[in-house]
């Protein structure tokens, strides 16, 4: 399985990256694991409603261009999923031939109109909210869990 993770924004501080870079090592064992990461649009210290819609839809238009295969937008009006329903939605898509799974994470605004109504799922982590940076590596670690699941693994109890 291909799994691309594409982001608006980098993650700024060490040990987000250390994160991120200990869950790539371990899921580089259950699929093919590619980054994307997009530059943020620039915006004024206090944005107004048309500068913020204007900064999602720059930004949906290059998600759109990166995306591969099935899209799953990480957005708070996604359905959110217990790990095990997660793991399970996961072995499907790989069942009925879609080998490429493409995660969208967006800016600190969120994503463009454009990228929810194309996804082809819309998944939510919590009804909490995260930065994107932290979303990030939590995506990574359901990511690994999943497959730990699906593997019979013992990582997720």
């Amino acid at each position: 399985m291909q799994i691309h993770l594409i982001t608006v924004g980098r993650l700024k501080e060490q040990w987000l990256r250390d994160a991120y870079a200990e869950y790539e090592k371990r899921l580089s064992r259950y699929c093919r694991l590619t980054l994307t990461e997009l530059p943020e649009a620039r915006l004024s210290e206090s944005p107004a409603d048309a500068e913020i819609a204007a900064a999602l839809s720059q930004e949906g238009k290059a998600i759109l261009n990166a995306c591969r295969g099935k899209i799953i937008a990480m957005c708070i009006e996604g359905k959110m999923r217990s790990s095990e329903e997660f793991a399970a939605m996961l072995d499907q898509t790989a069942l009925s031939g879609d080998s490429t799974v493409s995660f969208v994470i967006g800016s600190s605004f969120g994503l463009a109109p454009e990228v929810k109504n194309r996804a082809d799922l819309r998944f939510s982590m919590s009804p909490m909210t995260f930065t994107h940076q932290i979303a990030r590596v939590l995506l990574m670690e359901q990511l690994y869990r999943a497959f730990q699941i699906s593997t019979g693994g013992k990582y997720h109890k």
